[in-house]
């Protein structure tokens, strides 16, 4: 059964294109995704940042993190950083609003030149069940959007999500590994062996996900993985939320 919320939506974005309205406020714009305000919250990725995790730092140097446990990606971009305005609209994107996918593809593919060529696209997956109730999986339409520009083909399932997670948000960086541990699986290795691969997701936090998911490419025989993200935590707030108040 359609629900009368969806009609709304829907009716709304009939009338009142996404061009024509700031992504989180919703006021009209006319010739921006965001008004002066909300853009003003909005911290993009455009500075300094660590040439391997690509996250914002204060010098263009590897930051501690990747020189203490490099990723098993080869390299990161990201667009935005993951607060305020950033993390607003990745919570829309996560919430019923997937036509976002377009202004953030616009926004990765201002950084392909940063990214070797890949021979595919591979997106992180969601298990069926969390995708029926979520309704779509954003990293699979934001992968769709990406190829579109780089003409790099998505490999469609190319991992797939075995076993439901808790939620990674609630964890600290030990624990996100640990309940990642083998959920994903790559069904088809023989599409990804030999092949440089672009992974996506809509954002890079301790990087739990990511490395996840790449040693499992990285086993079926991938040649090496890029990473791609919406958004990332700047490096500076990843260990800072890992400390914990005594108590």
């Amino acid at each position: 059964m359609i629900k009368l919320s969806d009609l709304q939506k829907f009716a709304s974005e009939a009338l009142f294109p996404k061009s024509f309205t700031c992504d989180i406020c919703g006021i009209e714009t006319f010739d921006s995704n965001l008004c002066p305000d909300c853009l003003k919250t909005v911290t993009f990725n455009n500075g300094t940042t660590c040439p391997v995790c690509g996250r914002k730092t204060f010098s263009p140097e590897i930051c501690l993190e990747c020189k203490a446990e490099a990723p098993r990606f080869k390299k990161a971009v990201s667009a935005l950083v993951y607060d305020g305005g950033g993390a607003a609209l990745i919570s829309i994107f996560k919430n019923g609003c997937g036509y976002l996918k377009e202004y953030f593809a616009d926004l990765i593919t201002e950084k392909a030149d940063n990214i070797a060529n890949a021979d595919c696209i591979v997106y992180i997956p969601m298990t069926k069940k969390a995708e029926r109730r979520r309704g779509y999986n954003q990293a699979e339409l934001l992968a769709k959007s990406i190829s579109k520009r780089l003409n790099i083909p998505v490999l469609k399932n190319g991992l797939i999500k075995t076993t439901e997670t808790a939620a990674q948000k609630s964890l600290a960086k030990k624990e996100r590994a640990s309940n990642l541990a083998d959920c994903f699986k790559v069904d088809k290795p023989e599409k990804i062996k030999d092949n440089t691969v672009l992974l996506v997701d809509d954002v890079l936090t301790t990087g739990a996900t990511a490395d996840a998911a790449c040693k499992k490419l990285l086993h079926a025989g991938a040649k090496c993985v890029y990473f791609a993200a919406v958004a990332s935590v700047e490096y500076k707030l990843i260990n800072k939320k890992e400390q914990k108040p005594n108590r």
